[in-house]
């Protein structure tokens, strides 16, 4: 089935996952008559790429099919970022509670025993397409604003959730599409919950540097247990390395020398940011004494800073 062209805005999308035809056609025409738009997938492999395709607002998903079973689909499905926040209902005829919690440690929001009765399943699809439609608005609305967020959980480094926004900033930033925590932003939310920092709600905040470019995060508070909020937000000052060079007539370092002094860095500090020592920095920055007709950082700094301004101007 090419789920690459269907409308979403004639209903909420439904993803049934079943290897049964009777269980299929007895959901679908239920669902179809409520609204509901419908996609099925008869088999585990399936039903990943028709979710990943189409991003349905739920699936119910069959516990027991041949090959991949559905908590395997389940935990594939949540391992996905890009999938990771669709609700799944699990439809099962196993209620022993090991098979109910494994259900639940598989990804799964809710269960419906079979054999199936349409009427309970519709009951359970609205709550939670309305429960997820809410969450949908709210982490949009965080965008909207420009903030950049997402809840990681410290014990194990998973992402619980991000926006949109917060997972296309981690891309740039780290690379790939990861259901984990970076590795340098965790250590981070790491190190201030270890130092009871989190008390201090929207307080704590770190960045980490590439050129011009800035990722600063603020630890805010707690979602749930070892579960923390944490808000991104990026910044460039490319434009005031080019104002600088072109004011200066600087090379392209030495311009970055003078941009880390402006922040107040030592040799060594400038020297870590951009991978050279501590001794070449200090020749770059003897060479933009000269060009600045200056001898001092503070002068260089100054001088620096005001010329920007005028040029800003």
């Amino acid at each position: 089935m090419d789920t690459s062209g269907f409308d979403r805005s004639a209903g909420d999308v439904v993803l049934i996952v079943d290897d049964q035809p009777d269980n299929l056609s007895m959901l679908h025409d239920a669902l179809d008559e409520s609204g509901y738009t419908v996609l099925v997938a008869t088999h585990g492999e399936a039903a990943l790429q028709r979710a990943a395709q189409a991003q349905p607002d739920i699936v119910l998903l069959d516990a027991v099919m041949p090959g991949m079973d559905g908590f395997e689909v389940a935990r594939r499905l949540k391992a996905d970022a890009a999938t990771a926040a669709i609700p799944i209902i699990f439809m099962t005829g196993l209620t022993e509670t090991e098979h109910v919690l494994a259900a639940f440690a598989a990804g799964g929001i809710d269960y419906v025993a079979k054999p199936i009765r349409p009427r309970e399943v519709l009951a359970r699809l609205a709550a939670h397409v309305n429960n997820a439609r809410q969450t949908h608005q709210a982490r949009s609305a965080l965008d909207a604003f420009g903030h950049a967020s997402l809840v990681v959980r410290a014990s194990d480094g998973r992402l619980v959730w991000q926006t949109a926004l917060a997972r296309q900033m981690l891309q740039q930033w780290f690379g790939g599409d990861s259901p984990w925590t970076p590795p340098p932003l965790l250590d981070w939310v790491r190190q201030q919950v270890a130092a009871g920092a989190a008390a201090g709600v929207g307080s704590q905040a770190g960045s980490l540097v590439q050129g011009a470019r800035r990722l600063h995060f603020t630890l805010h508070e707690s979602t749930g247990e070892d579960e923390w909020l944490i808000v991104l937000r990026e910044a460039n000052d490319a434009a005031m390395l080019e104002g600088m060079m072109l004011a200066f007539k600087l090379t392209a370092r030495e311009a970055e020398v003078l941009y880390w002094v402006v922040k107040g860095k030592t040799n060594r500090d400038v020297g870590d940011i951009l991978g050279a020592s501590a001794a070449t920095v200090k020749k770059h920055l003897e060479r933009v004494y000269e060009k600045l007709g200056v001898e001092t950082r503070t002068a260089a700094a100054s001088l620096a800073i005001e010329r920007v301004r005028q040029l800003a101007g």
